[in-house]
């Protein structure tokens, strides 16, 4: 099991603790984002993922002067289900992505790990809004960038919110993800660039 913890680097001001665990040959991912301004809001999150860092299932909660939010989504690699009904529209998506942190970059980063600098791959997502907890399907690019300053680089893209750069450790853990996050804790080993 690791550690993590972020603080947020845009318009709001939060932190971010998260926790990686190993489960059933595949991974745990755990997290809780906690923004202050310009409105309250709390997010925690757990999303299972195979040995090959395909998403299962994951388990969402938000609460903000809105209320209070549960979202549970399921896939059995193909079809998707959203509080236990079936989505077709999600069907085939091939991640997901939960707004609020930086932590579930790591699930794709990680399986596209043997992409070569200057290539890149186009997946369908299914992105979890946060505080609404609603689910859409978007279209996101990883691309691979040169390394920087010792640590692996990414150009993430969406057409909603558009493209910026990330640095990653060796496990695919978000360092610094342009004007959103950057890690406190635990400082990342660079290798040679």
């Amino acid at each position: 099991m690791r550690m993590y913890a972020w603080r947020r680097t845009d318009e709001s001001t939060g932190h971010a603790v998260a926790r990686v665990s190993a489960i059933d040959g595949g991974r745990r991912y755990q997290g809780t984002e906690v923004l202050a301004t310009p409105d309250a809001v709390s997010c925690s999150f757990t999303v299972d993922v195979t040995p090959e860092s395909r998403p299962l299932r994951a388990i969402v909660r938000a609460f903000s002067a809105t209320g209070s939010r549960v979202v549970e989504l399921a896939t059995d690699g193909w079809r998707w289900t959203v509080d236990g009904r079936h989505r077709p529209e999600l069907d085939g998506v091939t991640d997901l992505d939960v707004a609020a942190s930086p932590l579930t970059n790591a699930i794709p980063i990680r399986r596209l790990g043997h992409l070569a600098v200057g290539e890149e791959a186009v997946m369908d997502v299914a992105w979890i809004d946060v505080p609404s907890l609603a689910v859409h399907r978007v279209q996101q690019v990883y691309a691979r960038l040169e390394a920087v300053e010792g640590l692996d680089a990414w150009r993430y893209a969406d057409d909603e919110h558009g493209a910026f750069a990330l640095t990653v450790d060796d496990d695919g853990v978000v360092v610094d993800y342009e004007g959103f996050a950057e890690r406190l804790s635990p400082t990342p080993r660079r290798h040679d660039a």
